[in-house]
């Protein structure tokens, strides 16, 4: 448990770069943002899959399906998601939409995964959520007043915003759960050859998204996007950073806590997700945030703190008479 719970840390640091990178590039389309972190991702992936070459030979077509569908949703879809949403709200509006997904995957994943987790029982799971969910509503109202009070932002821009981030938790809800049950139905799989699968995977998703892109561009005769956009060494530089230290370190890290975690615990532990990205987004702004918005993320430690000491209890199954 307390390995599996440092996984999930660096996970959630890790995947916290990805709500700034949108902020250090506004004038790229999220589009183009989705399909280079991935083509970086799955070009990173390729002499990668080097070290784990014999446990990706015993991949076969299901497992590569699997990998490819989680791919598409939860890597190109909710990033694609994510990005038009930061670009819209400015960061930490979606952050605490998706900060989310411990409550939403926690409820979820209980109630789908409680015959092979185990059920954490729901009147002791419910402080838990209940803290996460005061926390991130705390941060939320401070950061929604902001928006409000600032006239240069419009509020059709941030309501879309706010759809769009639903989307992508939607997408992440999904995500971990259907990965989730790839690893546990492979327990002696490498947690690191899963993570470069679907690196894999991803490639010919994200070269077939920047093609469609180029081809767009290209019609409309806006050929200044291509090959990579105003700003090239930025774009290629900040897209590499993160498709290797998001993308592939950070699945590892959480393939690796999903090992040895609850599916329901696990979705707990997103929020350090939530938290990595608001500091790195209030770095990015050079201030720090409102006391509200501090208690909050206090609020949030402290249910992840109650929910890590919590421990699922066997589903004892009924028998039924002949």
């Amino acid at each position: 448990m307390g390995a599996g719970v440092v996984w999930a840390l660096a996970a959630g640091l890790l995947w916290g770069l990805v709500f700034v990178a949108p902020l250090m590039v506004p004038e790229y389309p999220a589009a183009l943002q989705s399909v280079g972190r991935y083509l970086a991702f799955g070009l990173l992936c390729v002499p990668l899959a080097w070290w784990d070459r014999g446990e990706l030979r015993r991949l076969r077509a299901p497992d590569w399906a699997r990998a490819l569908e989680l791919a598409l949703v939860g890597n190109l879809l909710y990033y694609l998601l994510l990005a038009s949403s930061i670009q819209r709200t400015g960061g930490p509006l979606s952050t605490v939409i998706i900060g989310t997904l411990p409550v939403v995957i926690a409820v979820v994943a209980n109630w789908r995964d409680a015959q092979r987790d185990g059920r954490l029982p729901w009147l002791r799971l419910l402080p838990a959520l209940v803290l996460i969910g005061g926390g991130i509503a705390l941060v939320n109202h401070v950061e929604l007043t902001a928006v409000l009070a600032d006239p240069t932002r419009r509020v059709a821009d941030y309501a879309l915003g706010a759809l769009l981030a639903l989307g992508a938790v939607v997408c992440w809800t999904w995500y971990p759960l259907r990965n989730a049950d790839w690893l546990r139905a492979h327990p002696t799989r490498s947690a690191r050859a899963w993570s470069t699968a679907q690196g894999l995977a991803t490639l010919p998703l994200a070269a077939l998204g920047y093609a469609v892109l180029a081809a767009w561009w290209a019609w409309h005769g806006d050929a200044g996007w291509l090959p990579l956009g105003p700003r090239p060494m930025v774009f290629l530089g900040l897209m590499a950073a993160i498709g290797l230290l998001a993308s592939w370190l950070g699945t590892l890290c959480w393939n690796a806590a999903s090992q040895r975690l609850p599916t329901a615990l696990a979705g707990q532990l997103i929020v350090f997700e939530t938290l990595a990205a608001l500091l790195y987004a209030y770095l990015w702004r050079g201030r720090w945030p409102e006391p509200l918005a501090l208690a909050g993320v206090a609020l949030l430690v402290v249910g992840v703190l109650w929910g890590v000491r919590l421990r699922p209890q066997p589903v004892v199954a009924q028998a039924h008479p002949d």
